[in-house]
């Protein structure tokens, strides 16, 4: 595998993510942000954030797919999330698990969560952008 995902010495060592990931492949994949849209672009979980989460990592898995790789050689993530609060928590960690489940990835990554006002469609409640390294 390319990527290798730690939480070193002198960091916090928290469960839901990794404080770094070491990358040796020698392929750069630089993905836009993936929001709840199908393959149509078809809106999914309208008002529901957990489903936003779980369709804009299935999207992002899809791509992976779509170059020869897979969620796994994703490197780093960094979630928008419209209106932050810690009472999100839970849906972001639902949305989390579902797709993971689907694509039977372990999706503990390196991420920046930041909590933005609004994104580029007013039924967006989630936009997920990632750093992947493939062989």
């Amino acid at each position: 595998m390319t990527v290798e995902l730690i939480n070193p010495e002198g960091l916090p060592k928290p469960d839901v993510y990794r404080q770094l990931s070491i990358a040796t492949g020698s392929r750069l994949v630089f993905l836009a942000g993936q929001v709840a849209r199908d393959a149509d672009g078809n809106p999914v979980g309208a008002g529901d954030f957990a489903a936003q989460v779980e369709q804009a990592y299935l999207n992002v898995g899809a791509a992976m797919t779509a170059v020869g790789g897979s969620f796994d050689d994703v490197a780093k993530l960094t979630i928008y999330v419209v209106d932050w609060s810690a009472d999100k928590y839970p849906l972001l960690g639902e949305g989390v698990s579902r797709a993971a489940a689907k694509m039977g990835v372990d999706p503990v990554k390196p991420i920046t969560l930041i909590g933005v006002a609004a994104l580029g469609e007013p039924d967006l409640l989630v936009e997920v952008e990632a750093t992947a390294v493939l062989d």
